[in-house]
């Protein structure tokens, strides 16, 4: 059967597979557009697989929100480069998980993946991201999504990409002013990062945890010490000798100078904090020690809760509790932040740095 210009054009359209290759699987199937996808698909698995061992640390994240605003996904899928996140066939596809999921419901990763794409009806959406993968020609990464479902939620993308939000609240009047609300609240989580709505939401375990870290990091940074302390460590230094002779000469020279820590050497830091650290459980008894430390504990629960944050966008320093109890107030509703997704593409993951030149002159001697 003789192949025309137009059967691989419309193989190439139903693939995206390249040109030669469709004129072959049109070749060897003799024609057969159903078995030439066939050949194909599996020539995309053969490829995907040997591209599934490199790290995929770029990509998009992608969020999609029902009709009615009170369903929303967010889903990160990772390319191996920035150049193909920024491919529209790419983020076609990503936009095209994410509406699965939301029209769906997948209990995880796994049943997403088992189940029958809507993007290839033919094939399931494990599979049809083998034949991507081969089409896109770089290892790509589902890594992860969430949904979201209350009185009204929005979504946020920032960057191009790179981070996205959904925010989801309570309200029982569901005007545009409180969706702007919401925009804004969502940029606030896209640029402050927050890991809670309220501080009733972490755990006592966290909240020890957290305070113990600001206890140790509070020790190991001797100049940020109260001064009384900070002197009993400095004449302790002195007395057991354990400073090089230049340190103890700058520091009998420059004790209160508030530049003294610029001019000791490393090792001679490192001897304050010891000193400090072996004083811990006494320290822990002292008011001026535990006061700093619950100052600094206070101010980091402030950044680590939304609804704490200093409102970016407000004038008057007012938190992000406050922005919302006025939005409540000025729109006569209930309104009340329940929860935010925050995703940011390629976080915890390591990137390969490659240089460009000897990947091109690697694969020329291959």
């Amino acid at each position: 059967m003789a192949i025309t210009a137009a059967d691989v054009k419309n193989l190439r359209e139903m693939t995206g597979a390249g040109m030669m290759d469709c004129k072959k699987a049109l070749t060897e199937t003799n024609g057969d557009i159903d078995a030439a996808v066939e050949f194909l698909r599996k020539k995309g698995l053969a490829t995907a697989e040997k591209k599934a061992g490199r790290i995929a640390a770029e990509g998009i994240v992608a969020t999609v929100v029902s009709d009615d605003a009170k369903t929303a996904t967010i889903i990160e899928v990772n390319s191996e480069t920035d150049f193909v996140a920024k491919n529209e066939v790419f983020q076609t596809y990503v936009a095209g998980l994410a509406k699965q999921i939301n029209d769906g419901d997948y209990a995880d990763m796994d049943a997403f993946l088992a189940d029958k794409s809507e993007i290839d009806p033919s094939t399931t959406v494990a599979d049809h991201h083998k034949a991507m993968v081969a089409k896109i020609g770089e290892n790509l990464t589902i890594r992860r999504f969430e949904k979201v479902t209350g009185d009204a939620v929005v979504s946020y993308i920032h960057m191009g990409g790179k981070i996205g939000v959904l925010v989801e609240a309570e309200c029982d009047n569901v005007s545009d002013a409180v969706k702007e609300a919401m925009k804004n609240i969502a940029m606030q989580i896209a640029a402050m990062n927050p890991s809670f709505v309220k501080k009733e939401e972490i755990s006592e375990a966290e909240l020890v945890k957290e305070k113990e870290i600001i206890v140790d990091s509070s020790l190991a940074d001797p100049a940020s010490l109260p001064k009384p302390i900070l002197n009993a460590v400095f004449d302790e230094a002195l007395e057991k000798g354990v400073l090089a002779d230049e340190d103890k000469a700058f520091l009998e020279e420059k004790r209160n100078d508030k530049y003294l820590f610029n001019f000791l050497s490393d090792a001679g830091i490192q001897s304050f904090r010891d000193i400090a650290a072996a004083h811990k459980a006494e320290y822990l008894e002292n008011k001026i020690f535990t006061g700093l430390v619950e100052g600094r504990f206070s101010k980091h629960l402030k950044e680590i809760c939304l609804v704490d944050q200093t409102y970016v966008k407000a004038e008057n320093k007012e938190n992000v509790a406050q922005y919302v109890a006025q939005v409540a107030k000025d729109n006569g509703c209930k309104f009340e932040i329940k929860k935010f997704i925050r995703f940011e593409t390629g976080e915890g993951l390591e990137k390969k740095n490659e240089n460009f030149a000897e990947e091109v002159a690697a694969q020329m001697n291959k």
